[in-house]
């Protein structure tokens, strides 16, 4: 019982186990990073938080193996790192999950539990591929936007209804505003709508701006 109890503070490592922790931790940091940069949609995409995530995955395996059993050491990195500011905000959810995954990965990694590393990146990494590639986070209806310009006494009663119900799944008028002064005949409408087909937005656009008086269309959706 006691020299059980003794092993748990005792910590041996060798050269070749570092080096073995941080190749393991390499490479599944760069399995991360290249997912990250293969299924990343956003329009603000930074290569030094691909490389970071490299260099994170080594460096927490790098921290783990200097901790290794010693409670004082593990007190003390808590401290040196309450003592850094983090001045960049992460506004991505997906940014923080994958800053999560090289830190779990790179645990993993520091206490040589390689299986885990390895199989945890290979089987998390399918996972989120396989959820980005065939789109499965997306809802099922996308909705859009559409803001139509128009000088009111040309326009005919009711000018977008039937236009609407030919395109739309369905379609609800949120905003009606007039354009210029208090004397403009200028009016813009705001409508929410589904597409029943989403690559026939242009004949939408097409259509509405064959009806008199209209001057202006814009369609809005949102980012993937």
């Amino acid at each position: 019982m006691v020299p059980e109890f003794q092993e748990i503070f005792t910590f041996t490592i060798t050269v070749w186990d570092v080096l073995a922790n941080v190749m393991v931790a390499l490479l599944c940091g760069l399995f991360i990073a290249l997912l990250y940069r293969y299924t990343y949609r956003g329009l603000n995409y930074s290569s030094s938080f691909t490389v970071s995530l490299i260099l994170l995955t080594m460096i927490t395996a790098i921290v783990i193996m200097v901790i290794g059993n010693n409670l004082a050491r593990a007190f003390g990195m808590v401290g040196a790192m309450s003592i850094i500011r983090f001045r960049t905000a992460v506004k991505d959810a997906s940014d923080i999950m994958f800053i999560f995954f090289a830190l779990s990965i790179g645990l993993a990694a520091g206490v040589k539990l390689y299986s885990i590393a390895i199989v945890g990146t290979l089987f998390v990494g399918t996972v989120y591929f396989v959820v980005m590639k065939f789109d499965l986070s997306l809802p099922n209806s996308r909705e859009y936007l559409i803001q139509i310009t128009a000088h009111n006494p040309d326009l005919p009663e009711n000018p977008f209804s039937e236009i609407f119900r030919s395109h739309c799944r369905n379609f609800k008028l949120v905003n009606v505003k007039t354009i210029g002064d208090e004397h403009s005949d200028e009016i813009e409408f705001s409508y929410y709508l589904g597409l029943k087909d989403r690559e026939k937005g242009k004949t939408l656009i097409t259509r509405i701006k064959e009806v008199p008086g209209v001057k202006y269309v814009n369609l809005f959706f949102d980012e993937d």
